[in-house]
């Protein structure tokens, strides 16, 4: 049994600040030990549940922010930036029989610590069909895809209340409750740790590769914090204007969908400018 976890860092234990996700800040060196405590935890558990393999893929800005020596001498993990499906890499080579979303987030426009779509502020809101998409959803469908089932979510409260939609038979660990997008109440990492491992655990029990889920079109509408940034995500072939400041496009698969999604998002963060955006 193989297990991937996908691990972000907005949603790690103790995170609530910008600067806590920053790399290079002294905010964020001191909260990577608490992420990659979340995500250890979470793979410790799926070892005691009898998975045969870990993979954990690093999904959080320079995807450079877990402590590799400090993670179980069983795991693997894939760092680095540029790869083909970006947070859910690995799951599209057909020996995945569960996928994890440890320290996620809710989406752009929404209540929810540091809450964001891939771009922290430009971008401030996302529809899947018309359905307002967090990474969350967005991943789960890429998953569904390849038949793989999303097992366990780790976040802020709310952000388990999101993973309802997606995934609402997988466990989900809040390891803060949400009191603004810059505030929340934390539970200690030994606490977090023990609460996760536990779910992961049990989550075990719900891994096993499903059927595909093909044959639906995908339409994603992205709205932005200005309308040159909307512009700008009209270069990429496929996509066109939807409304004032909204950009969208239709994709056969999920798996074009997410790399659309990917081009668009590099193409207007070069877009931003410094002082206005």
């Amino acid at each position: 049994m193989k297990i991937l976890i996908s691990a972000d860092m907005e949603g790690a234990t103790g995170v609530t600040w910008p600067a806590d996700v920053l790399p290079g800040t002294p905010q964020w060196e001191r909260c990577r030990s608490m992420f990659t405590s979340d995500v250890n935890a979470a793979a410790l558990g799926f070892y005691d549940g009898g998975a045969d393999e870990v993979l954990v893929n690093e999904a959080h800005w320079s995807m450079r922010n877990l402590l590799l020596e400090h993670m179980d001498e069983r795991v693997q993990m894939l760092t680095g930036k540029h790869k083909s499906l970006s947070m859910v890499e690995g799951i599209q080579h057909g020996d995945v029989d569960a996928v994890a979303f440890v320290g996620y987030h809710t989406g752009a426009g929404t209540e929810g610590v540091l809450a964001h779509t891939y771009l922290a502020n430009s971008i401030t809101g996302v529809w899947l069909n018309g359905v307002r998409a967090s990474e969350g959803l967005l991943n789960a469908h890429v998953a569904a895809e390849y038949g793989v089932p999303v097992v366990l979510v780790t976040g802020d409260d709310l952000t388990c209340v999101d993973a309802e939609g997606y995934a609402p038979d997988a466990r989900k660990v809040a390891v803060k409750d949400y009191v603004s997008r810059y505030a929340a109440v934390c539970r200690t990492p030994a606490r977090t740790a023990a609460d996760i491992r536990a779910a992961a655990k049990a989550a075990t029990a719900l891994a096993g590769r499903r059927d595909p889920v093909t044959g639906s079109a995908f339409t994603v509408e992205l709205e932005f914090d200005a309308e040159h940034l909307a512009a700008a995500a009209t270069v990429v072939p496929g996509v066109a204007p939807s409304g004032e400041r909204r950009v969208a496009y239709t994709s056969a698969t999920m798996y074009e969908g997410i790399r659309t999604f990917k081009a668009v998002t590099t193409i207007v963060s070069a877009a931003v400018e410094e002082q206005y955006g």
